[in-house]
C-alpha cells in the first residue's frame, strides 16, 4: 500500500531500505559480481537503485525550475527501459561492489534529506511538476526509493535460493 503522509513515506524508506541493506550486508562475496542468465549482477542491482534515486531528485527540480522533464531520461522513452538499463549497467560496469553501495548510501540519505526537506502538502497536495501525470512528488519518491528498495531486496533473496 503506498504511503499517503511524509511521516509514513520516511518510516516506508527507512524500513526498506534497512532491510535491503541486511541482505547487501550478508551477500556472499561470490555472488555479488554473479551475472544472471539476463547478465545482471547483485551489484547492477546495487547500482541502478542509487541511480534511480538520482533521476527522480533530478526530475523534481527540473520540474520546479519549469523546465521540460525527460523522463526517463533524455534520449529514452518508457517503453525503452531495457535499453536504458544495459546502457546503465555499462555506464556503471567500472563500479566495485563496494562503490556500489556507498553510492547507494549517498543516494538514500540524499532521498531522505530531500523528503525531510519538503511539507506534507509539497509532497502530496498536488502533482509533482513536471511529472506528466497525476502522480504526487510523494508518490516519485516512493516509487524511485522504498518501492525500489522492496524490489531490489526480492531479487536478491531469488538469487541467494537459487546460488
Amino acid at each position: 500500500m503506498a504511503a499517503s503522509t511524509k511521516q509514513d513515506l520516511l518510516a516506508l524508506a527507512g524500513m526498506e531500505y534497512r532491510k535491503l541493506r541486511n541482505i547487501l550486508d550478508t551477500l556472499p562475496a561470490q555472488l555479488r559480481l554473479a551475472a544472471d542468465d539476463d547478465g545482471v549482477s547483485p551489484k547492477d542491482i546495487v547500482g541502478h537503485r542509487a541511480h534511480w534515486i538520482e533521476l527522480f531528485l533530478g526530475w523534481y527540480l527540473e520540474g520546479q525550475a519549469g523546465n521540460p522533464v525527460d523522463f526517463p531520461a533524455s534520449g529514452y522513452k518508457w517503453n525503452e527501459l531495457k535499453r536504458y538499463n544495459a546502457d546503465l549497467r555499462q555506464r556503471q560496469s567500472g563500479l566495485s561492489w563496494d562503490d556500489a553501495v556507498a553510492l547507494l548510501e549517498v543516494r538514500h540519505g540524499e532521498l531522505l534529506e530531500f523528503l525531510q526537506s519538503l511539507s506534507q502538502e509539497e509532497l502530496y497536495g498536488a502533482p509533482m511538476k513536471g511529472g506528466k501525470n497525476a502522480w504526487t512528488t510523494g508518490r516519485w519518491a516512493e516509487a524511485a526509493g522504498p518501492s525500489h528498495y522492496r524490489s531490489a531486496a526480492k531479487y536478491l533473496r531469488q538469487r541467494l535460493k537459487t546460488s
